[in-house]
């Protein structure tokens, strides 16, 4: 296994590790002991002295900045947002959009990445192209011909919730770019388990919750807005995305033309600092070191799994995989299955008629094996 940083102890930043194999890191992930502190901390300084010792709005431009070195954008171009779900309803609400204009997207998609564009087929006409997944993967090439001159936007999950497949964003991006083309991409699934760069990715709209491969809070995340784009946007009108939020007698209705634009009324603290603890800590083991981790463990399990009998539905192939891994059984249903391991303990959950395994960086090889033993052969 690649080797975590030195001094790094999984029990002591995952106490979580104590009680449970847990394997749903896709659904909502156990708080890093970074960031259980971060919220008591919080909680200490509100009981005791308000907002007057805590200097949270500081430490929110800092997390600002962590968010943007993660996806290598500009502090400038992230906004905090409650979840994916809004981040992803700025550009539904914030764009024009006409009748005939189309979004392709594809099957399989989480429905926060469905039900907008979905919204804005009744609600304008625009078309909304779902391209089928095929045994678990998404043919790049399916999407590119599903493209037409009225394409306005590819709308896609860097990786699937429910397949594990994890898109070529290089590609779909490259692609988009040279037929100006928008991108808007749900990273849940990526952020702070593989390699995000917006840059590379030519990736002009990103949205991701903290709750995830994160180990964070629900209830907060971050959303990327293209520089060039921000201030085309329609926002969500509230108090303070206006240019002089403080002077309140003073009414001057001027948007921002950075990324709090989107922030349109008072912010989460705890939130906010619950996130730049678990960012501090991803970053400081690396996402390359993360990758690799879940990468070997996501082999190792799926490997057993065919030895054992189970039918893998992820791919597996280079560039294709990611810390999901998705299986069957011929014999027992998938609610079965996770019921059965609940009982012992070990936390995995079923998703689209499949039980759905996703590990994070701080398990190893004897939990992967304890879940293999717990289903026992086919």
């Amino acid at each position: 296994m690649t080797p975590l940083p030195d001094g790094f102890d999984p029990k002591r930043e995952f106490p979580i590790l104590n009680r449970w194999d847990f394997f749903n890191h896709a659904g909502v992930s156990p708080l890093s002991q970074r960031a259980a502190d971060a919220l008591r901390t919080y909680t200490e300084q509100a009981l005791n002295d308000a907002y007057l010792t805590g200097h949270w709005y500081a430490q929110a431009e800092d997390v600002r900045k962590m968010s943007a070195r993660l996806i290598n954008a500009l502090p400038e171009e992230i906004a905090y947002i409650k979840n994916t779900s809004e981040g992803l309803a700025f550009v539904a609400n914030g764009l024009d959009w006409h009748a005939g204009q189309e979004i392709v997207s594809a099957q399989g998609e989480f429905p926060s990445n469905v039900y907008p564009w979905m919204d804005l087929s009744q609600r304008f006409g625009v078309r909304h192209i779902m391209v089928p997944e095929k045994n678990g993967r998404i043919n790049k090439d399916d999407l590119f011909n599903a493209c037409s001159a009225k394409t306005r936007m590819i709308a896609l999950s860097h990786v699937e919730f429910g397949s594990g497949f994890c898109n070529d964003l290089v590609a779909i991006g490259k692609f988009c770019r040279e037929r100006k083309i928008l991108f808007c991409v749900d990273a849940i699934q990526s952020c702070g388990v593989l390699p995000v760069d917006v840059r590379t990715m030519e990736i002009d709209f990103l949205s991701s919750g903290g709750h995830k491969w994160l180990c964070s809070t629900e209830g907060f995340g971050f959303f990327f807005c293209r520089k060039s784009l921000i201030t085309s946007m329609r926002p969500e009108i509230g108090a303070n995305n206006v240019v002089n939020p403080l002077e309140y007698g003073r009414y001057e209705f001027v948007l921002r033309s950075d990324s709090r634009r989107f922030e349109c009324g008072g912010p989460n603290n705890a939130g906010t600092l619950a996130l730049g603890a678990a960012l501090k800590l991803a970053l400081e083991v690396g996402i390359e070191t993360i990758q690799a981790r879940v990468l070997e463990l996501t082999d190792h399990l799926c490997a057993r799994l065919q030895e054992t009998g189970y039918q893998l539905y992820s791919s597996r192939l280079p560039g294709e995989k990611s810390g999901i891994v998705a299986f069957t059984s011929p014999k027992e249903e998938p609610k079965v299955i996770v019921n059965r391991l609940l009982d012992l303990k070990i936390v995995t959950v079923p998703r689209l008629g499949r039980v759905r395994v996703a590990p994070h960086y701080y398990n190893d090889v004897e939990q992967i094996e304890r879940l293999i033993a717990a289903l026992g052969p086919v």
